[in-house]
C-alpha cells in the first residue's frame, strides 16, 4: 500500500510544479491578450473532453461560439481566426470516433451539395493559374469554412448525430442574446470586436456603424434575423402544443429581431423575410385564416417598430425613407437603389461577353473581389452572378439544383407535418431571392446553423 503511494508522489510533484509554472507564466504574461491565451486550456481542455463524451455534443457547442464569441483579435483574413473554428475541429474528430455511426444516403440533396462543394474546391487551381497563389489560398479558405456548413449537414442528417434531439430552445435563447447584443452595440457604438466591413449611415447626429454584433458585417446579422423571425412565424401558425419555444419567448424573441434586423439596415433580408412569410401563407391558406395571420404579424411587427423608433427615431426614419425611396425609384433609378450593383453587373456581363469559353469553369471561387484578373477587384452582390464568373455555367448549375432540391426535399417534409421542413421551405424560398443581391453561401458562421435545419427537416 505505501509503495502505490510513494509511487504516486513524483507524479503529483510534477504536475505541482507544471500548475505552478503555468499560472506564474500567467502572472507575468504581458498584457490581458496574451494571459488570456495562456489561460484558454483551463476552458477549452475540460469543454472539449465534455463535447467528445456524446456525438452531438459539438453541435451544439460550434453554435454558441460562432453566435456569441467574437472573432480573435489576430491579423488573418478579414476578420480575424474565430473561436468556433476549433469546435469544428473537435466535430471532425466526433466523425472519427463514432465512424461507425455514419450511414450517408445519396439524396438529391445530399448530391447537390457534394456537387458544389467539388465544383468549389476544384476552382481553385483555376484561381491559382489565374490569379496566383495568394487569390488561390484565400479561395480554398473559404471553400473550408463553407465544408463546415455541408459536414454539419451530414453529421447531423446521415452520420453520428442523426439520432440526437433537438435543442431549439437553448439555440433559440443564444440567436437572441446575439441579436440583442448587435442592438446594444449599435446604440452605445462599441468599437469593433475584430475586422468589420465598412457600412455606414449618416444621420444628424452622426455617422454610425451599421449594426453587425458579432459577425463581420451587417448584411450576415440582417439574414441571421431573418431566419429566426421566419422560424417565429411558422411557430405562430402552429398549436401552442407543438411549439418547441413559448410563446411569450416568441414575441419577446421576434421583438429583438425585428429591432437587429432594422438596425442592420438591410432590405434584402426584409425581402427575404416577405418572400418567406407569403410561402408560409400560401401553406396555410386552408388552414388558417390569412386575415387573422396578417393581422398578427402586422400587429407584431408595429410593435416592434415602434418601440425601435422610441429607441432610435432616427435611425428607423432613415431606414423607413430608405424603403420607401427604394420602392419608389427602382425602375427608374435603378442603379441609385441597388447601392451601385447594377455598375458591377454591368461589368462582369461585359467580360462575359468578350470571354465566353471562359464561362465553363470560371476563374476561381471568391477571387472577384481580390484579383486584377479582370482589369480591377469587383464585388458582385449576386451569389448566382458571382458563381457564373468565378466557378463558370458548372458551377451555377450546381447551386441551381442545390435550391431546387433543398425546396423540394423541404416541402415532402412540410407535407408530414415537420415543422423544421416548413420552416427551411419558407426560409430557403426567401434565400434563393435574397441571393441576387449578396453572395450568401460566405455567411460560413450562420450557413451551418441553415443547413443543421435543414438536417433535421431530411431526418424527419
Amino acid at each position: 500500500m505505501s509503495s502505490a503511494v510513494d509511487a504516486r508522489r513524483p507524479q503529483s510533484a510534477i504536475a505541482a510544479v507544471i500548475c505552478g509554472v503555468w499560472g506564474a507564466a500567467i502572472a507575468v504574461a504581458p498584457g490581458v491578450a496574451m494571459k488570456a491565451l495562456l489561460a484558454a486550456p483551463a476552458i477549452v481542455l475540460p469543454l472539449a473532453w465534455w463535447s467528445l463524451h456524446k456525438p452531438a455534443r459539438w453541435i451544439s457547442l460550434f453554435f454558441l461560439a460562432a453566435l456569441l464569441l467574437p472573432p480573435l483579435p489576430v491579423p488573418i483574413g478579414d476578420s480575424g481566426p474565430h473561436p468556433c473554428l476549433l469546435v469544428a475541429a473537435l466535430g471532425m474528430l466526433a466523425g472519427i470516433i463514432w465512424l461507425a455511426d455514419w450511414r450517408i444516403e445519396l439524396t438529391a440533396v445530399s448530391a447537390g451539395l457534394i456537387a458544389l462543394f467539388g465544383v468549389l474546391l476544384a476552382s481553385v487551381g483555376l484561381a491559382a493559374i489565374d490569379s496566383g497563389l495568394t487569390a488561390a489560398a484565400g479561395s480554398l479558405a473559404r471553400v473550408a469554412l463553407l465544408g463546415i456548413s455541408v459536414y454539419v449537414f451530414f453529421y447531423t442528417a446521415y452520420g453520428p448525430g442523426r439520432q440526437s434531439r433537438s435543442s431549439l430552445a437553448a439555440l433559440y435563447g443564444a440567436a437572441v442574446a446575439s441579436a440583442l447584443f448587435a442592438c446594444v452595440d449599435f446604440y452605445y457604438q462599441f468599437p469593433a470586436p475584430a475586422g468589420y466591413g465598412p457600412q455606414f449611415v449618416w444621420l444628424d447626429t452622426g455617422v454610425y456603424r451599421r449594426a453587425q454584433g458579432l459577425f463581420y458585417e451587417a448584411s450576415t446579422l440582417g439574414n441571421f434575423c431573418a431566419f429566426f423571425l421566419v422560424m417565429i412565424a411558422v411557430a405562430l401558425t402552429r398549436p401552442r402544443a407543438d411549439a418547441l419555444v413559448s410563446r411569450k419567448a416568441l414575441w419577446a424573441g421576434g421583438a429583438v429581431f425585428f429591432a437587429a434586423l432594422v438596425l442592420s439596415y438591410s432590405r434584402a433580408s426584409l425581402v427575404n423575410v416577405a418572400v418567406a412569410l407569403a410561402v408560409l401563407g400560401w401553406l396555410n391558406r386552408k388552414r388558417v385564416r390569412l386575415r387573422k395571420l396578417a393581422a398578427i404579424l402586422a400587429a407584431g411587427s408595429s410593435a416592434a417598430g415602434y418601440v425601435t423608433w422610441k429607441v432610435f427615431p432616427q435611425f428607423v426614419e432613415m431606414y423607413w425613407l430608405r424603403l420607401s425611396l427604394s420602392a419608389e425609384y427602382l425602375f427608374s433609378a435603378t442603379s441609385g437603389v441597388l447601392s451601385g450593383r447594377v455598375e458591377s453587373w454591368h461589368t462582369l456581363m461585359a467580360w462575359i461577353s468578350a470571354h465566353p469559353w471562359q464561362m465553363l469553369f470560371g476563374i476561381g471561387y471568391k477571387t472577384l473581389p481580390y484579383t486584377s484578373f479582370l482589369g480591377a477587384p469587383v464585388v458582385a452582390d449576386n451569389m448566382y452572378l458571382s458563381l457564373l464568373v468565378e466557378t463558370g455555367v458548372v458551377g451555377l448549375a450546381a447551386l441551381l439544383f442545390l435550391n431546387v432540391a433543398i425546396l423540394r426535399a423541404a416541402r415532402r417534409s412540410d407535407a408530414r407535418g415537420s415543422f423544421f421542413g416548413t420552416w427551411m421551405l419558407c426560409f430557403w424560398a426567401g434565400q434563393t431571392v435574397q441571393m441576387f443581391s449578396g453572395d450568401l453561401l460566405t455567411y460560413w458562421r450562420v450557413m451551418p446553423l441553415y443547413l443543421w435545419v435543414l438536417a433535421l427537416a431530411v431526418r424527419a
